[in-house]
């Protein structure tokens, strides 16, 4: 069973950056396409980030120009580089398979990473 461990959040002021990081139990990275997901208070889990396997990148209106994603096939470990912070980013991220399907469904969520973004 994978595991998916989210480190990398914290409290940052508005314009600020920061880097988030995802490291998987298995060597996945490179067979699936993966993604990066928040859920602020009151809100439901959505979708802002996705690689696919090829390295083509997706993202979310709200987060296009500000947020790069990335992996490291080798270190079996998945990036979000955020900059330009804004308030409307805060949020628990969260890092899984993107999408889900039958053959590759969700992977049991990690304990995710609070991004606070406050001044």
């Amino acid at each position: 069973q994978v595991q998916l461990v989210e480190s990398g959040g914290g409290l940052v002021q508005p314009g600020g950056s920061l880097r988030l990081s995802c490291a998987a139990s298995g060597n996945i990275f490179s067979i699936n396409d993966m993604g990066w997901y928040r859920q602020a208070p009151g809100k439901e889990r959505e979708l802002v980030a996705r690689i696919t396997t090829c390295g083509s990148t997706y993202y979310a209106d709200s987060v296009k120009g500000r947020f790069t994603i990335s992996r490291d096939n080798a270190e079996n470990t998945m990036y979000l580089q955020m900059n330009s912070l804004k308030p409307e980013d805060t949020a628990v991220y969260y890092c899984n398979r993107a999408p889900f399907t039958g053959y590759y469904p969700r992977i049991d969520w990690g304990q995710g990473t609070q991004v606070t973004v406050a001044s």
